[in-house]
């Protein structure tokens, strides 16, 4: 009944009211470019600051290419410490700094984003290499000595003794000596999988999560003669490991283990959490803080969940959406109320805290311009008041930060709207950042060909106000095409510049070319995504429990549709991840609305991923609401309207897709082909999800701009 009262809802295009945007600069009229063009755009990632003095390294992806840079003090010249050549797909991630600063440790291979392990635990294989890849650990000096192999394993954290490296293999934990040629062995064995290594300051133990299933501890491992002592254990799940800087205590996040009565499953539940402290040398804990059994007390879902940390003067430091915003608060170790330390409405997300402790680093939508509730800037705030200060501003976006051990120098990722990503560094002191490895943006990259997106917002049916960024050259003459995009995750947000988030970067760098082939793009802020608040991010009946986010898709189409340059008779949709699964539903409820779409590995049956399993263990009795969720799920997936799905699609997946089954799209082409709707698909075989190669990527992206143009009659 909802779901069909939803539908007569979203069917009247009178709800919408449309909120024009302030005006931007006059810009010049863009270009040709081609799409390896605009995709040849290097892309930094994986910042990491070395433990002592002044230097930086990150993970800069050039069409493909990953190879490791740094930079340090006093010149900050970014030079590449590895010389991979090939688009070959593997992963550089996990990087950090040798305590000397003088080897970078890294993972090759991989794929980190991945929500389940792959068959038999297989690394991906992008490039359909006979040869099995592994996923292995390496070590780069500073010195331009080739890479050196370690170990089959993940997770490296570094001893801060400058000798051993712990990590992760097959869920338990390993060790090796950096400095001797003995091979890697497992470190000690403890019953479930375990991860989260955390080295104490002096070296001397490691703690770590252990997983055991419906529970979690932290346990604490100090030698082969010594049994592991678990922190303060109980039914609960443990996690985040944050040692004090004395050694002395351990905090973690606790939550409650599964199981209790069954929750329901169409409505938002609080997830309740509370932060434990231990004594390192007994193991005795006790709570320090407990969050309100309330949604905007329950866990956040922010970068970096609690994003724990040990302020100084007694203080622990952690981020909670309790105003109905992510922001960070602090709380005497003694216990007592949280002292809320960044007031307003906006997102604090990725966030460093200072080597004295004193203070912290971050990024937030904030700044004095309106605007930059879709942008990202930098921000200081001390650990015990209120009063944060603003490191950078302006039409930019800046990101990720790192402050490296002497205290003097902050170093993010900085972008623009034309820009595409670089490193940056800013003296902590203050001044003007200075943008490391620019130069690495290749000579015809069209930067002065791209538009500025311009930011407009919009009424959905049930008066949420919804965000959006237009992408259209100036000075169009005549009616256009129009191509709504809608975002993955859901917890995302597209900007008005280029993403921190590789993926999504791809996608704007797409929506600047549809933009410079004479389509107008809208790109939507669903509910769902992430910058507007809690209760914007977990809104009612959404996804499986009712889909309704989607009005915020079909009222964006038609407030496309009504804009004087669009014609409303070619409006196509594209989206990958939830929005492949937003750009299918659009597609089967509203072909009246959008004439074409191109689907990248979107979820089309809510139901299927509903098993009994996984909703409610099969040994429970007690069933809970789950067979009302099903049917609801069932509703609010593409599926279920195939019986109106007229308008063409393009799909496109990797079957070696770790987020998104691929019998998704397998079994949607069985019933396209059944209802004669027409369609197109492009299958990458062994690629993931958020493809590898750049050679994919091209691939998709180009297959994507060719059939919008083909069937919605654009281009030039």
């Amino acid at each position: 009944m909802y779901v069909e009262a939803m539908r007569n809802v979203l069917s009247s295009a009178s709800f919408i009211a449309v909120v024009a945007s302030a005006a931007l600069p006059a810009q010049q009229s863009p270009g040709p470019f081609t799409l390896a063009q605009i995709l040849g755009y290097p892309y930094p990632s994986e910042l990491v600051a070395a433990p002592a003095g002044g230097a930086v390294a990150w993970v800069l992806n050039e069409r493909g290419v990953r190879n490791v840079w740094a930079a340090a003090a006093p010149d900050w010249t970014p030079h590449s410490l590895t010389k991979y050549s090939d688009d070959d797909g593997q992963e550089l991630t996990n990087l950090a700094f040798m305590p000397d600063g003088k080897t970078v440790i890294y993972v090759r291979g991989g794929d980190h984003d991945a929500n389940w392990a792959a068959e038999g635990g297989l690394a991906p294989d992008p490039a359909s290499s006979p040869e099995q890849p592994k996923v292995g650990i390496w070590a780069v000096g500073f010195t331009g000595a080739p890479p050196r192999f370690l170990a089959e394993g993940d997770e490296p954290a570094v001893s801060p003794r400058n000798d051993v490296i712990a990590f992760v293999k097959d869920g338990q934990v390993w060790a090796l000596q950096f400095f001797s040629t003995k091979p890697a062995a497992q470190l000690f064995f403890a019953r479930g999988r375990n991860g989260s290594l955390a080295w104490s300051p002096d070296g001397s133990r490691l703690a770590f999560v252990s997983d055991r299933g419906d529970h979690s501890f932290i346990g604490l491992f100090a030698s082969d003669t010594e049994p592991i002592r678990y922190l303060a254990p109980s039914t609960g799940r443990d996690f985040q490991p944050r040692w004090s800087p004395d050694g002395r205590q351990i905090a973690f996040v606790r939550m409650a283990g599964e199981g209790g009565p069954p929750e329901p499953l169409l409505v938002n539940v609080p997830e309740p959490w509370s932060i434990w402290v231990a004594d390192a040398a007994t193991g005795a804990g006790r709570q320090v803080w407990s969050s309100p059994r309330t949604l905007h007390g329950s866990y956040p879902e922010t970068p970096g969940g609690a994003n724990l940390n040990w302020g100084a003067g007694d203080r622990l430091v952690f981020l909670s959406d309790l105003d109905g915003w992510p922001h960070l608060y602090s709380v005497a170790l003694a216990g007592g109320a949280p002292l809320l330390l960044t007031p307003g409405p906006f997102m604090v997300e990725y966030v460093a805290i200072a080597p004295d402790h004193k203070s912290l680093v971050y990024n937030a939508n904030a700044g004095a311009d309106s605007n930059d509730l879709n942008r990202r800037h930098l921000f200081r705030v001390p650990v015990d008041r209120a009063a944060a200060a603003a490191l950078t501003s302006g039409t930019g976006l800046e990101w990720t930060p790192v402050i490296t051990a002497d205290g003097a120098t902050i170093a993010f990722i900085s972008g623009e709207a034309r820009r595409p990503p670089v490193p940056a560094i800013l003296p902590s002191s203050g001044g003007q950042p200075q943008l490391l490895g620019k130069d690495r943006v290749p000579s015809d990259f069209p930067d002065s060909e791209l538009v500025v997106p311009r930011p407009v917002t919009w009424r959905a049916p049930d008066g949420t106000l919804i965000h959006g960024q237009i992408f259209e050259r100036p000075h169009l003459m005549g009616k256009h095409a129009g191509v709504v995009f809608v975002h993955g995750g859901p917890p995302r947000q597209m900007l008005l510049g280029w993403h921190y988030r590789e993926y999504y970067a791809n996608a704007y760098a797409v929506n600047q070319y549809l933009a410079s082939r004479g389509f107008v793009v809208l790109s939507v802020n669903y509910r769902l995504g992430i910058g507007y608040g809690h209760d914007f991010h977990h809104p009612p009946h959404a996804g499986p429990a009712g889909a309704a986010e989607y009005q915020d898709v079909l009222s964006g189409g038609r407030f496309l549709a009504g804009l004087p340059d669009v014609d409303r008779a070619r409006i196509g949709i594209w989206g990958g991840s939830y929005g492949g699964f937003l750009t299918a539903l659009a597609l089967a409820r509203n072909s009246n609305v959008f004439a074409a779409g191109v689907d990248l590995h979107g979820v089309h049956d809510w139901a299927s991923d509903l098993g009994d399993d996984l909703v409610l263990p099969y040994w429970r009795y007690e069933r809970s609401d789950r067979d009302s969720a099903r049917l609801v799920a069932w509703r609010s997936s593409p599926v279920a309207s195939i019986a109106t799905w007229k308008s063409p699609v393009l799909l496109i997946q990797g079957d070696d897709d770790r987020n998104v089954r691929f019998h998704q799209t397998v079994d949607l082409v069985r019933r396209l082909d059944a209802a004669g709707v027409p369609h197109e698909e492009l299958v990458l075989p062994d690629e993931i999800h958020a493809f590898l190669r750049h050679r994919s990527w091209l691939t998709a992206d180009s297959a994507t701009a060719a059939y919008l143009g083909r069937v919605l009659r654009e281009g030039p």
